[in-house]
């Protein structure tokens, strides 16, 4: 699972990258999976929004409806 979760977040990256952002993966235990967000996306004040209704429901849908996502700085 830890190799689609990691999939999926390499084809996401492109959005955040066209915006002046990018993510880069902390961890992935099981269907935990820590984000931070960097660039124009680590300040930005939707960063909570991105990580839950972008990122998450993406993974959620491509990979497994349990994953939870978690921002972290």
């Amino acid at each position: 699972m830890e190799e689609q979760i990691r999939s999926t977040l390499e084809q996401l990256r492109g959005m955040l990258q066209a915006d002046g952002g990018d993510l880069e993966v902390v961890s992935i235990e099981d269907k935990e999976v820590k984000l931070r967000l960097t660039g124009a996306c680590g300040s930005c004040p939707h960063a909570t929004l991105t990580i839950k209704q972008g990122i998450q429901r993406t993974l959620q849908e491509q990979v497994d409806p349990e994953i939870n996502v978690e921002q972290v700085s």
